[in-house]
């Protein structure tokens, strides 16, 4: 049931293919081997003398002549035996066969029956290996009908039933308001006449909203599981082909196995393929239209208290069609967020019951340096780790495993064969150091973790993380104005000891661009503006900032404050740096020398 449509429909065609070719064979061998076998008789060739020997003992009772052989049949123990031999002149021979009694003549060619012949050579068989073929097609299309395949041979749904590949909410960790939404739809399909009773009806649609790797798919099949009730999971992408009508064909079909299968599920992943909203642009999409409309007219005209619940899943509600939106489809939708502390928690320990971990294993670290992690990305950084203890020929995951596969999701893999002069590496330790200092001498801001100079595979060629203490959801203007300062601390070194500016600080000036630009134009924290919304639309779960709504002159005051933003950081952080120079110092002559310190040893030289 795992297979994809793709692949069943991939076994039909390979299946028929491979019986048709056994048809062909079939008849060759037929009319090649076995036809001369049955149909003409055996003839043994003998030499003339034999023949002769065998007419004077009386042996031989028919002789036929050609034009290239001689004939004739004989008895041999009783049963009638064919032989042949050549022509050979001998004017004798006639009147030794009347004197023996044998009878003897021109042999006169058989017409053979060419539509019998063609019917027992090709024919038959034909008919044979096609009803055996149309009856393996017609038993294969049934039973992959039954696992999700439309009556025309193409994939609707992939169909999950209770008995295999059961999901419940154990497997899925944290995500507790979402469960709670769900616990209702769950209970109407187990207990249906508690709702009839009172006369309410269920939701007929349930859409998912969440960033990518949140567990969308996870949770409709756990609600499935749950419930216990088949589960029909079918992409949007899957229901858009080149052939007009065949989207909304698709619709019907499914709708119609799930009425079949009622009370069951319907999970429809990224339905913003076949729900964006319609408009009379010239880039509309007739075939697109169409299956949406098709969907539209299916969730209006089955029943809500039938037992076939819609679930659907998106990452970009914003472009959804208002109609699929309105009461009586989609009549709710459910938020699945990135996780919090403790949901990143409680995931990290669902992911690491399947691998050999030792005892005191600190997952409350990972998960506070896992921040703005998806459930996606902390299954794979859970199999980072179990990779890298395989690696280094260790029998059990340590929590240096899991916190180095952190630092490779983070940042890439160490380069080992990267290697930087002296120069460089003082330059690179010096810019990690300032960024570091800042941070250690806030108030308020997050402790460092580590300090490393060694090149990653993403580039960087060090960095410095900082985990905070507890899970923050509200950021203010001094935090922002913090980590801007923190940003800053790496151009800001470079300057102050090499009296230069390198390319190290790229990626910092992107950033601490990016978080002055918020400022101003989406959290109203800049004087100028104040609460002014300049930015409107995008999309927070894909990470798209939306689009400037202002004008031409305004725009340009926005750049001003966001460069009065940044400098006034940048000098904050040159105050910190100067004051404390003796310890950037002896910091940096560390870190040369050590290439990663963690932040106990950081700590350490700086109130030394």
């Amino acid at each position: 049931m795992k297979k994809n449509n793709f692949n069943n429909r991939n076994k039909i065609t390979k299946t028929l293919l491979y019986y048709y070719i056994l048809a062909l064979l079939a008849v060759f061998l037929f009319n090649w081997f076995l036809m001369p076998m049955y149909m003409s008789r055996q003839v043994k060739t003998t030499t003339y003398s034999d023949f002769i020997i065998a007419v004077e003992a009386g042996e031989v009772s028919e002789v036929y002549f050609t034009d290239a052989e001689i004939n004739y049949i004989k008895e041999e123990n009783g049963k009638i035996c064919y032989y042949k031999t050549g022509i050979v002149d001998n004017p004798t021979l006639p009147q030794l066969l009347q004197e023996k009694g044998v009878s003897y003549g021109a042999e006169i060619p058989e017409k053979p029956n060419l539509f019998l012949s063609t019917l027992l050579s090709y024919g038959i068989p034909i008919l044979i290996f096609s009803f055996i073929g149309k009856r393996i097609n017609k038993n294969m299309t049934e039973k992959m009908g039954a696992a999700g395949l439309s009556i025309h041979g193409r994939g609707v749904a992939k169909v999950y039933t209770p008995e295999e590949d059961k999901k419940t909410f154990e497997d899925v960790a944290g995500q507790a308001e979402a469960k709670e939404a769900l616990v209702e739809i769950i209970d109407y399909l187990n207990n249906p006449k508690k709702y009839e009773q009172i006369g309410a009806k269920c939701p007929k649609g349930v859409l998912l909203v969440g960033p990518p790797g949140t567990g969308k798919t996870l949770m409709a099949k756990a609600v499935a599981g749950e419930a216990n009730v088949p589960f029909f999971s079918i992409s949007g992408s899957e229901f858009v082909e080149m052939f007009v009508g065949r989207g909304a064909a698709r619709v019907r079909e499914l709708f119609d196995q799930a009425n079949k299968k009622a009370p069951c599920i319907v999970f429809i992943d990224e339905i913003d393929t076949i729900g964006k909203k319609r408009d009379a642009g010239l880039s509309t999409n007739d075939e697109r239209e169409q299956t949406l409309n098709q969907l539209l007219t299916e969730m209006d005209g089955f029943e809500g208290n039938k037992g076939v619940i819609i679930l659907a899943a998106t990452n970009r509600p914003e472009v959804l069609d208002p109609a699929l939106l309105r009461p009586g489809r989609f009549d709710r939708q459910v938020r699945v967020e990135l996780p919090d502390l403790v949901d990143r928690e409680a995931i990290l320990n669902v992911h690491l019951k399947n691998i050999k971990t030792e005892k005191d294993i600190d997952v409350n670290l990972v998960a506070r340096m896992t921040a703005g992690a998806s459930g996606a990305q902390l299954a794979n950084i859970v199999n980072e780790a179990a990779l890298r203890a395989v690696r280094m020929n260790n029998n059990l995951v340590t929590t240096k495993d899991l916190v180095e596969s952190v630092e490779v999701i983070i940042a890439g893999a160490e380069r080992k064969n990267a290697i930087l002069s002296e120069e460089e590496k003082r330059i690179v330790a010096y810019h990690e150091i300032g960024h570091a200092l800042v941070a250690a001498k806030q108030t308020g801001s997050a402790p460092v973790q580590k300090i490393t100079i060694v090149p990653r595979t993403s580039g960087a060629l060090g960095f410095t993380m900082q985990v905070e203490e507890d899970e923050k959801s509200l950021y203010s203007k001094k935090d922002a104005c913090q980590k801007l300062e923190v940003l800053c601390g790496g151009r800001v070194a470079e300057e102050i000891v090499f009296n230069m500016v390198t390319t190290g600080a790229s990626n910092d000036i992107e950033r601490a661009t990016e978080i002055a630009r918020n400022m101003v134009t989406r959290y109203g924290m800049s004087e100028r503006f104040g609460m002014m919304a300049l930015q409107t639309g995008g999309n927070s779960y894909l990470g798209q900032p939306g689009q400037m709504t202002v004008s031409s002159e305004t725009a340009r005051l926005v750049d001003e404050e966001i460069r009065d933003i940044i400098a006034k950081a940048y000098s904050n952080a040159k105050s910190i740096l100067e004051e404390n120079r003796e310890k950037m110092d002896e910091l940096a002559e560390y870190l040369i020398e050590k290439e990663t310190i963690s932040g106990e040893e950081f700590m350490k030289i700086l109130e030394g």
